[in-house]
């Protein structure tokens, strides 16, 4: 589904790409990718849930799936074909609705990165930038990109429903 975006919503994606980029390469400077860096990095993320900060775990996942409800309703109105499998079988129109996705979450992907940045400050008093977004794009798209095609079919099922009680 083409989303028809605000100024504002389009600024906020593309901040929200320009960080997560940003925060990915940042890491992988800073710090690198061995074999190290990867034991330390699934450990704290597995270590996160326990941590200070944990309502984001709940927080987060949620407002995703508050969003995709809402987009996959529209999908349903609008006959589109389900958000995960149409960017899976259409390479060529998978980067639109991937961008779309991000309109849709950007408040809660840079709300994410920013709730990382202070958990790590408090928790480790250092910054992984490359943790950061990766526990953003976990806890805020992920969500998102896997719920919208079922809420889109759920959305679908109620419609000819209640159409058919309809009479």
């Amino acid at each position: 589904m083409a989303r028809t975006a605000t100024r504002n919503q389009v600024l906020l994606a593309r901040l929200a790409i320009v960080l997560i980029i940003g925060f990915a390469v940042a890491g992988l400077v800073w710090h690198g990718f061995n074999a190290s860096v990867r034991a330390r990095l699934l450990q704290s993320i597995l270590d996160r849930p326990g941590g200070p900060m944990t309502f984001r775990f709940i927080l987060q996942p949620v407002m995703a799936s508050i969003l995709a409800a809402i987009d996959g309703y529209k999908d349903a109105k609008a006959g589109a074909a389900p958000y995960f499998w149409s960017l899976a079988r259409d390479p060529a129109h998978s980067g639109d609705g991937l961008y779309d996705g991000v309109i849709a979450t950007a408040r809660v992907l840079l709300l994410g990165l920013a709730m990382d940045v202070a958990y790590q400050l408090i928790e480790f008093n250092s910054f992984y930038p490359g943790e950061a977004a990766i526990v953003a794009v976990l806890l805020a798209f992920l969500p998102y990109l896997l719920l919208r095609g079922p809420f889109a079919r759920l959305a679908e099922r109620w419609r000819r429903h209640s159409q058919g009680h309809t009479g």
